[in-house]
């Protein structure tokens, strides 16, 4: 299977879930985004090393790394590797001495580890094609703020998701992606995944 390669576009708080984060990945080609829902440790490890902000003491991803280097152990790659049912899995590839080995990981962990080797974040395009939400009417990002919050706000009012059309179910998808409000954008998009498997 092809890899696709992935680039750490941002945090984002989330809207829905207390204490959580949006994490949003892009690929190379800027079409597709790939948001993952993490916890706030989590996205605080995250944002650490995207702000490049210095502890005083080190944190338990920078530990690793300090670990590993300290072995000759390197990451040189990290791979989503799978999506079940909304959960994304990632494995670490490390390599010592021209050995490679393969290191089951969370997906949070990996990519807060990714940042910190400078090594590369990969997945595989039916992940992209299942989880992914189409990038191409995106605005710039200062637009997206206080629009997606409203957009949110007034979109729960309305009503949950189920009781709402496939029709208006797509018109609220692309508003979605529009302001950037990937969360909300991936739960629609679940939706309607789940409409076309009950349709047959």
């Amino acid at each position: 299977m092809k890899k696709v390669r992935l680039e750490v576009l941002g945090l984002s708080q989330s809207q829905v879930q207390e204490s959580s984060y949006a994490l949003v990945l892009g690929d190379e080609a800027g079409e597709r985004r790939l948001p993952i829902i993490i916890g706030s440790w989590e996205a605080q490890a995250i944002a650490l090393k995207l702000e490049n902000l210095p502890t005083q003491r080190p944190l338990t991803h920078d530990l690793f790394k300090n670990f590993a280097e300290a072995f000759g152990i390197q990451l040189v790659e990290v791979v989503i590797n799978n999506l079940q049912e909304g959960i994304f899995y990632s494995v670490l590839i490390c390599e010592k001495e021209g050995e490679r080995v393969e290191i089951d990981s969370r997906t949070s962990d990996a990519i807060a580890l990714a940042l910190r080797f400078d090594c590369p974040i990969y997945t595989y395009d039916f992940i992209l094609s299942s989880a992914g939400i189409a990038a191409q009417s995106l605005r710039e990002p200062a637009e997206g703020g206080e629009e997606g919050e409203a957009m949110q706000e007034s979109f729960e009012k309305s009503g949950a998701l189920e009781n709402l059309t496939v029709a208006h179910l797509k018109e609220k998808l692309k508003e979605a992606v529009e302001s950037e409000n990937y969360e909300l954008a991936s739960r629609i998009r679940d939706e309607l995944k789940k409409r076309k498997a009950l349709d047959g």
